[in-house]
C-alpha cells in the first residue's frame, strides 16, 4: 500500500512538471495576444485621430462686412505676406489675402510642410479685424511663437519667428 501510494505521488508529480510548462505557454500567449490588442487599438486611435484632423476643423471667425469694417491705423504696419525664415522651404513667399492659413504636411494645406516634425494639420493663422493670430491645431510637437508654446489662439506682430518643427515663419509687411 505504501509502494502503491509512492508510485501515485511520483506519477502525480511528473504530470504537475509537464503541465506547469503548458500553463506557462498558455499564459505567454494570452500576455502576446492581450499586447497584440493593445497595439491595435493604438493604431485605430491614431488613425481616427488623423481622419478627423483630415476632415478639417471648423473655426468661427470674425466676418468682415463691407459696411462694418474699422477704418485702419495710419502708420500702423499690415502684414502682406507669410515668409519661411528657415527650414527646407526657406525664401517661400505667401501673399496674405485675409483668409486663413493652414500649415502642416497634408496635401491641401496652404503651406505644405516636409517636415518629419511637424503634424499633418499642425497650425492655423487666421485674420481677426487687423490682426493675425496663430493656433495650434493639436500637433504633436508644438507650435512656438517667438519661443513660447502656443496653446491657445495668439496675435502675431510683424517679425515674431513661429516655429513648426524645423520651419521657421514671419509675418511681414
Amino acid at each position: 500500500m505504501g509502494a502503491d501510494r509512492d508510485r501515485r505521488q511520483s506519477a502525480n508529480r511528473q504530470e504537475l512538471t509537464r503541465e506547469v510548462p503548458e500553463l506557462v505557454i498558455q499564459i505567454t500567449r494570452l500576455g502576446f495576444l492581450a499586447l497584440l490588442w493593445l497595439f491595435l487599438l493604438a493604431a485605430l486611435r491614431v488613425i481616427r485621430s488623423d481622419l478627423q484632423a483630415a476632415s478639417g476643423l471648423k473655426v468661427n471667425l470674425p466676418s468682415l462686412r463691407p459696411g462694418k469694417q474699422k477704418p485702419k491705423s495710419r502708420g500702423k504696419k499690415v502684414a502682406r505676406q507669410l515668409v519661411v525664415t528657415h527650414g527646407a522651404l526657406s525664401g517661400t513667399r505667401i501673399a496674405l489675402d485675409g483668409k486663413p492659413i493652414l500649415i502642416g504636411r497634408a496635401d491641401d494645406s496652404t503651406l505644405v510642410l516636409d517636415d518629419d516634425y511637424a503634424s499633418t494639420r499642425h497650425a492655423r493663422l487666421s485674420l481677426r479685424g487687423d490682426d493675425w493670430y496663430v493656433e495650434d491645431l493639436g500637433s504633436t510637437n508644438g507650435t512656438y511663437l517667438d519661443r513660447a508654446k502656443v496653446t491657445a489662439p495668439l496675435r502675431v506682430s510683424l517679425g515674431v519667428p513661429i516655429r513648426i518643427g524645423k520651419t521657421v515663419i514671419e509675418l511681414r509687411p
